[in-house]
C-alpha cells in the first residue's frame, strides 16, 4: 500500500522560505506525479506543484509560478518542495499527494494523500 510521510513546515515571516519534503513507500505503479496541494481554512484543495516520475517535468500552478520549486529528493520516491519570497496567502495544510495520471490540480484525480503538514506565513 502507498504512503507517503511528509516533513517540513512550519511559521515563517512574509518574505522567509520554507521547504517541505515528501517520502513515499509502496509505489509499483509507474509512471506517477508526486507534488503538493494546499488548503487554506475556508478553501477548497488547490494544486500547488508536481514532478513526473517518467521525466522529472515540472508543473506549477500561476500563484506560485517563480516563487516555488519541486524537486526530486534523495531517495527513489521523494519530494521536495522548496516555497521562497512566502506570502500570506501560501497560508495552509500543505498535502503531499501521489497522482498515476498525468494532470495535476484536480484533487478528484489525486490517489494517494499524505498526513498534511501546516505553512503558516506572518505578515
Amino acid at each position: 500500500q502507498v504512503r507517503l510521510v511528509e516533513s517540513g513546515g512550519g511559521l515563517v515571516q512574509a518574505g522567509g522560505s520554507l521547504r517541505l519534503s515528501c517520502e513515499a513507500s509502496g509505489i509499483i505503479v509507474r509512471p506517477y506525479r508526486i507534488g503538493w496541494f494546499r488548503q487554506a481554512p475556508g478553501q477548497e484543495r488547490e494544486g500547488v506543484a508536481s514532478l513526473s516520475s517518467l521525466d522529472e517535468s515540472t508543473y506549477y500552478e500561476n500563484p506560485v509560478k517563480g516563487r516555488f520549486t519541486i524537486s526530486r529528493g534523495n531517495g527513489k520516491d521523494t519530494a521536495r518542495l522548496q516555497m521562497n519570497r512566502l506570502r500570506p496567502e501560501d497560508t495552509g495544510v500543505y498535502y503531499c499527494a501521489v497522482s498515476y495520471g498525468d494532470s495535476w490540480g484536480d484533487p478528484d484525480y489525486i490517489d494517494r494523500w499524505g498526513q498534511g503538514t501546516q505553512v503558516t506565513v506572518s505578515s
